[in-house]
């Protein structure tokens, strides 16, 4: 498990504001459980997989 930091956190709920999206959509856009996202970006949960970071890393770096 590693930590969110927030820098990922703002940046995550930045894109999507820009893009205007759900989080029913940025969970299908980046593979990652809406019910995950949801908690990152109200700060419920800092410790996740590595694999969920890669994935929402990836996706704020297609978003460049």
């Amino acid at each position: 498990m590693v930590e969110t930091t927030k820098e990922l956190t703002r940046a995550l709920g930045r894109s999507r504001g820009e893009l205007n999206i759900s989080i029913l959509e940025l969970s299908r856009q980046t593979g990652v459980s809406r019910w995950t996202l949801d908690k990152i970006l109200s700060g419920e949960r800092t410790n996740v997989r590595v694999g969920t970071i890669t994935k929402l890393n990836n996706w704020l770096y297609k978003q460049i």
